[in-house]
């Protein structure tokens, strides 16, 4: 496991997974949101495509995304593994709702040096919403995608709950340890 993508609705925990499996096994870890808005008003890099192209092309790399379409096959045919947070709406509607709720009250500081604003509750991009009217559509999409031929040398780890999603992360081989013999 040396390119790895955590794929899964917004909300699932993928920037949280893929940071500790990337610690865990020492890949470098890479937040595709950070890589895709460079600045105010939530805008896209220009050179966002280029940029997740020179990172897939390496050896050892965790991202934290399904995907834009401008760089989706491409991540999806360089990965050797897939974890798929495949976790029940409840769960991650819960979380999106929580997360942006901190994020508007507190005023964090996202990528690009972006904030979620409360105005912002109201279009249909903002998390909560894509989160809620995509996650059967997403899911099928990775399901399809996991399943295709062109992507079958992967290993597709799917994981329906947190519970789940921690039992397999604790599992994994710490980077530098060797098995007892």
């Amino acid at each position: 496991m040396q390119r790895v993508l955590v794929v899964g609705i917004s909300g699932a925990g993928k920037s949280t997974l893929a940071r500790a499996l990337g610690r865990r096994l020492a890949l470098p870890y890479h937040e595709m949101d950070a890589l895709h808005f460079s600045g105010p008003g939530w805008a896209v890099s220009p050179t966002y495509a280029e940029d997740a192209a020179r990172i897939a092309a390496g050896d050892r790399w965790v991202f934290d995304s399904f995907g834009a379409p401008a760089v989706r096959d491409l991540l999806w045919e360089r990965a050797d593994t897939v974890v798929w947070l495949d976790h029940p709406r409840r769960v991650v509607m819960r979380r999106v709702l929580l997360r942006s709720l901190r994020r508007s009250l507190t005023r964090e500081r996202l990528f690009g040096g972006n904030r979620e604003a409360w105005r912002e509750w109201l279009r249909g991009d903002h998390p909560v919403w894509w989160a809620w009217t995509r996650y059967a559509s997403r899911r099928e999409e990775i399901g399809r995608r996991a399943g295709d031929a062109r992507f079958a040398p992967l290993t597709v780890v799917r994981l329906a709950s947190p519970a789940a999603a921690e039992a397999w992360l604790r599992a994994q081989r710490p980077a530098g340890r060797r098995p007892q013999a």
